[in-house]
C-alpha cells in the first residue's frame, strides 16, 4: 500500500485547508485511517482518525475544527481543517491500519502500517 499526502501550504490565522490523502493497493475499504503532525522539534503526533465504518476520533486540540473524511471508491482521505492557528504548524502524515484495531486505539503511530511521505503545513500569525 502507498499513501501519497497533499494540500499542505502556508495560510494565515483563521484560514483553512483541505488535505487529502491517496491511497494505491490494498484493501482500502478496510482499513482504520488516520492523520497526525510533526510539529517544529517535537515528536510526532495524533489529530484525527476514521474507522472503517465511519465513525471518528480527533485530538482534542483540533475538536471542532478539523474533519476527517474518506472515500473509500476513490481510496481517499481527507482532513478538513478550519480557524488554523499557528499551533497546527507541522508536517502533516496519513497513516492506514489495516483494520485489526478498534478506533480507540488508532491514536498512537506506531499502531499504523503505511505511512504517506508528509506535507507541511505552515499557519502565520
Amino acid at each position: 500500500v502507498q499513501l501519497q499526502a497533499s494540500g499542505g501550504g502556508v495560510v494565515q490565522a483563521g484560514g483553512s485547508l483541505r488535505l487529502s490523502c491517496a491511497a494505491s493497493g490494498g484493501d482500502f475499504a478496510d482499513y482504520g485511517l488516520g492523520w497526525f503532525r510533526q510539529p517544529p522539534g517535537k515528536e510526532r503526533e495524533f489529530v484525527a482518525a476514521i474507522y472503517w465504518t465511519g465513525i471518528t476520533n480527533y485530538a482534542d486540540s483540533v475538536k471542532g475544527r478539523f474533519t476527517i473524511s474518506r472515500d473509500d471508491n476513490k481510496k481517499m482521505v481527507y482532513l478538513q481543517m478550519n480557524m488554523l492557528k499557528p499551533a497546527d504548524t507541522g508536517i502533516y502524515f496519513c497513516a492506514a491500519e489495516r483494520g485489526y484495531l478498534s478506533l480507540q486505539e488508532l491514536n498512537r503511530p506506531q499502531v499504523f502500517d503505511y505511512w504517506g511521505q508528509g506535507t507541511q503545513v505552515t499557519v502565520s500569525s
